[in-house]
């Protein structure tokens, strides 16, 4: 004769059993990211910059380590123009199964003051993964002009107010208001000269045509080494390991001075905290590898471990300050 055995749950154990269920509902996005088949779906990495920028040679770089690391390969994706919008819009228009990631720079935070239309809230559209690194700028000047360092060019641009220029990649780029800082606060007058991308900045530098500019460090440390161009101090609060004979802007006379460009990954918003933790893990991870060590080093990049709980404060005082700067400098495009 077979005995029936009956379970009688008690309201304590149903709720066990639910809080279960839910533990393990929570957890299935992960776990269908690090158990699937590494060919089953790949990670889009969207990198709404042109093929050859910093973000993406970084991103090519670390894609390799961070998708064997994440359990998935990793295809980059360029989708270039208007100061990366219409890429970040892809970000953050994609499903929130982790299948879709970004890979942005400090345009995110400007873009809002000096475009008409932004299709996204540059904070609360996004899920901030990792702000990677910053990429150190470079004040550098054209060897015929007669200051030596920060003290002498501030004085030279008080004593003629309006006649030194410096250029930078286009209106309302990192290189301008990097330019518009140091204007605000030395309190001198500098004339702005944007031009279309940093390679024609580069080449006008070198020539004379512009007095000085900011540049990313790996793009005029060989100019600065053969004597082209006169560097007078980085952007940054600490000095550049590419440049270490030259000083801080704070150490050469400005203190409140600090400014740099940064590389972030982030994914659509509302994306589940156990895959935000994951990539974040998977990030950490890939940083680490060779690949990504040669490459940050090639680019001059200073890496930084702000993870997923410290990022969404970080993108909320750069897009403060960076509004701030954009508002100063006057700068629109259409």
């Amino acid at each position: 004769m077979m005995m029936m055995m009956m379970v009688v749950k008690t309201p304590l154990a149903r709720r066990l059993a639910a809080a279960l269920v839910g533990a393990a509902l929570a957890a299935a996005p992960l776990a269908a990211l690090a158990q699937a088949p590494a060919s089953d779906k790949p990670i889009r990495m969207v990198v709404p910059l042109a093929a050859g920028s910093t973000v993406d040679a970084v991103a090519r770089a670390i894609g390799p380590s961070f998708g064997r690391a994440a359990g998935h390969p990793v295809v980059v994706e360029n989708i270039v123009g208007a100061g990366g919008i219409p890429g970040t819009t892809q970000v953050v228009k994609a499903a929130r199964d982790g299948f879709t990631l970004g890979m942005i720079s400090s345009n995110h935070v400007i873009n809002p003051g000096i475009y008409k239309s932004v299709p996204y809230d540059s904070l609360k559209d996004i899920t901030p993964i990792a702000v990677i690194a910053t990429v150190p700028l470079v004040l550098v000047v054209h060897p015929s002009v007669p200051a030596k360092n920060v003290t002498e060019l501030i004085a030279l641009a008080k004593a003629k107010p309006g006649t030194l220029n410096f250029g930078s990649a286009g209106n309302g780029s990192t290189l301008h208001l990097a330019g518009e800082l140091l204007v605000s606060e030395t309190g001198t007058e500098m004339k702005h000269v944007p031009y279309r991308g940093t390679g024609p900045l580069v080449t006008d530098l070198i020539g004379g045509q512009v007095q000085l500019g900011f540049v990313s460090v790996s793009q005029v440390a060989p100019q600065i080494k053969a004597g082209a161009l006169r560097a007078l101090a980085v952007s940054t609060p600490t000095r550049s390991g590419a440049l270490p004979e030259v000083p801080t802007l704070a150490e050469a006379g400005v203190p409140g001075y600090s400014f740099d460009a940064w590389i972030a990954l982030i994914g659509p918003a509302g994306l589940p905290k156990n895959i935000v933790d994951g990539y974040h893990g998977a990030m950490k991870t890939a940083l680490a590898s060779p690949e990504a060590q040669n490459a940050i080093a090639g680019q001059g990049l200073m890496v930084l471990h702000t993870g997923p709980e410290a990022a969404p404060a970080f993108f909320k005082t750069e897009l403060d300050k960076h509004q701030k700067l954009v508002k100063q400098s006057g700068a629109t495009l259409d």
